[in-house]
C-alpha cells in the first residue's frame, strides 16, 4: 500500500518545514505499518493554477503529482496556518485536485473513491481546526473517505509566537494524535480494499 504526503509549506527546500516534521510522525507510523510512504514538497514544484489534471504550460509539474495521487491509497495534506487558513499552496493544490471530480475508473467510479484521506496542520497562531475542516471537507467533495479523527495540529494558540520545531510544548499530544490518526487511515485504507465502494447508483 502506498502514502502521498502533499506539503503545502511556503518554504522551499533545503529549509526546515515545521509542517514536515509533524507530518513525519505520521509517516513513520504509516511506515511502521508497512505503507511505502512519498512526500512532495508542492512550493518546491512549478504547479500552474487551474482546474486541470493536463499541464496547463509546458513545465507544469501538476500531472506528476496526480500520476502519485492516483498511486496511493492514502494521501495526507499538510498545512501550515496562515491567517487562520490553509495556505496558498495548498488552496492551488486542491483546486487542481477539482479535475478528480470529474475523472472516473474503468468501473464508472470517481477517481478518488476507494482512497483515504487525513490533515496535518501546524502554525504559532489559532485556526488549526478551521483549516482541517476546510481541507477535508475538500477532499471528501473531491470523493475522498476522510475517517474519524484523521487529522492532528500543533500551535500555541493565537498571535505570534515559537513553532513547532522551537518549542517541545503540545508535541506529546500532537503526535500520539498523529499516531492515531496514522492507524485510522490504514485502517479504514485496508477496508476499503478488501470491500471496495461500488459506482454511486445513476
Amino acid at each position: 500500500m502506498k502514502a502521498l504526503v502533499i506539503n503545502c509549506t511556503l518554504k522551499r527546500s533545503p529549509d526546515s518545514s515545521n509542517t514536515e516534521a509533524l507530518a513525519r510522525v505520521v509517516t513513520d507510523q504509516l511506515e511502521k505499518d508497512g505503507v511505502e510512504v512519498d512526500v512532495v514538497r508542492a512550493v518546491d514544484l512549478d504547479i500552474a493554477p487551474g482546474v486541470t489534471s493536463e499541464a496547463v504550460h509546458d513545465g507544469d509539474m501538476w500531472p506528476r503529482v496526480h500520476d502519485k495521487l492516483l498511486s496511493s491509497a492514502i494521501l495526507v495534506v499538510a498545512s501550515p496556518t496562515w491567517l487562520g487558513r490553509p495556505s496558498s499552496v495548498a488552496q492551488r493544490v486542491l483546486e487542481r485536485m477539482d479535475a478528480m471530480m470529474s475523472e472516473t475508473d474503468d468501473e464508472g467510479r470517481p477517481v478518488a473513491y476507494n482512497r483515504v484521506a487525513g490533515v496535518v496542520v501546524t502554525g504559532n497562531e489559532d485556526g488549526a481546526h478551521h483549516v482541517i475542516s476546510e481541507i477535508s471537507g475538500a477532499l471528501a467533495d473531491i470523493g475522498y473517505t476522510v475517517p474519524g479523527q484523521a487529522w492532528t495540529y500543533w500551535h500555541l494558540g493565537p498571535g505570534p509566537g515559537p513553532d513547532y520545531l522551537d518549542d517541545e510544548r503540545g508535541h506529546e499530544r500532537s503526535d500520539r494524535t498523529g499516531r492515531a490518526m496514522a492507524a485510522n487511515l490504514h485502517g479504514v485504507a485496508r477496508a476499503l480494499a478488501e470491500r471496495p465502494l461500488g459506482a454511486p447508483p445513476g
